[in-house]
């Protein structure tokens, strides 16, 4: 009761109903929109919505620009990333460095003992965790974890995946009040109050971009360079404008498959499996295809991964190798898979309270399709549990 709570309204229901609920547990709450780096206008009308939301349930309002930052931190890794050959995740960036990077720490310069998101998962402090969980034993050796962050209970909007980064102490001072409802409840929460955002249609990719596409995006930004695609025997099947517009699993690359590898069986047109992107070496500026989605070109059994995060910050490593069985997922919405967590003569590295790990593989029980470098990996308990997560940095 009167603790204070600076809240991201971004303008949708999500955010919205995560005031609310504040609001309605006698929070001292204050809405915020973070005006962050925008090509189709879409922000300003966002804020217009937030600013109504926030009248409607009479708490302070204001608008914090980020534009500058979240371009230099988020838009210039993404494009880096791309140039790079690398299928990079700004969505992960933007929460490591601006809502729980620059928001929560000027929210906290200002008196705050929370900040709160509409973000879809559920945050369990030490009494809580302890009574659903017990106290977790593993090869590691830690006291318990006094912050821990679980799947939210609607499993189709859970944002768990891009929140691997977080530390203890940003989650000490986080809250996500949406966690333990179901999006249906949450709009209806919503139009129960009479909130304008309601019916009001949740956004879709990446969220800067708006209407436009990525590679459109890319295009002005990374030069086009025609280059050759082959299949993965080496037959040249086409050309492409440049191999940093294109990641792993993509199948519209504009070449169709006509048949190159099936003509000596007489097999008919319609019988030709459309082409993947299986791989890409970005020094030649060529694209590699597999045919069909089921090509074993396109599964990997193992990654290696970089800037290793773990929740729990107290880990602490007994031997100098370990093999961890978790549950995990390399992309957003993909299902779960059993895996191993290897980590071999490695060190655990503490740096502002961010438990890094070196020399990581994430084995899978079996293998894995449309796996790209740049994206996260990020690996769970049986319970739903976010242990944590890393960057892709190669599938084998």
């Amino acid at each position: 009761m009167g603790k204070k709570v600076f809240i991201a309204m971004s303008g949708g229901v999500d955010s919205s109903v995560a005031a609310l609920l504040l609001k309605r547990e006698r929070y001292d709450v204050t809405g915020v929109f973070m005006r962050c780096y925008n090509i189709d206008g879409c922000a300003e009308r966002d804020a217009e919505d937030a600013r109504r939301v926030a009248g409607r349930l009479k708490i302070p309002f204001y608008v914090w620009d980020f534009e500058k930052e979240y371009k230099r931190r988020v838009v210039e890794y993404m494009v880096r990333g791309y140039r790079q050959g690398i299928t990079p995740n700004p969505d992960v960036m933007c929460n490591r460095e601006i809502k729980f990077g620059l928001f929560l720490k000027r929210a906290l310069l200002l008196g705050a003992d929370y900040v709160a998101t509409g973000h879809y998962v559920r945050l369990r402090r030490t009494a809580t965790r302890n009574k659903e969980q017990g106290t977790r034993k593993s090869a590691m050796s830690h006291v318990p974890c006094p912050m821990s962050l679980f799947v939210a209970r609607d499993k189709n909007k859970d944002q768990s995946y891009f929140l691997w980064t977080l530390t203890q102490e940003q989650l000490r001072h986080c809250l996500f009040p949406i966690g333990d409802y179901v999006k249906p409840e949450v709009r209806k929460i919503a139009a129960r109050v009479g909130l304008s955002t309601a019916d009001k249609k949740d956004s879709q990719g990446i969220c800067f971009l708006g209407k436009f596409s990525l590679k459109d995006f890319l295009r002005k930004r990374i030069r086009c360079k025609k280059g050759k695609v082959v299949t993965t025997s080496g037959v040249f099947v086409g050309e492409h404008d440049g191999a940093a517009f294109y990641t792993i699993g993509q199948r519209r690359i504009g070449v169709a498959n006509r048949g190159l590898s099936l003509t000596e069986r007489g097999t008919t047109r319609k019988d030709f499996k459309p082409f993947y992107v299986a791989d890409k070496d970005i020094k030649t500026n060529t694209l590699i295809v597999a045919e069909g989605e089921k090509s074993p070109a396109l599964y990997k059994r193992e990654v290696l991964l970089k800037d290793v995060n773990f929740i729990d910050s107290h880990f602490k490593l007994k031997a100098r190798s370990l093999k961890l069985p978790v549950l995990a997922r390399v992309r957003y919405r993909q299902p779960l898979v059993e895996a191993a967590l290897v980590i071999s003569k490695s060190k655990l590295v503490n740096k502002k309270h961010h438990s890094s790990i070196t020399n990581c593989q994430l084995r899978f029980s079996s293998p894995i399709k449309f796996i790209a470098g740049g994206q996260s990996a990020v690996f769970y308990s049986r319970k739903g549990e976010l242990l944590g997560g890393g960057v892709i940095t190669r599938g084998d």
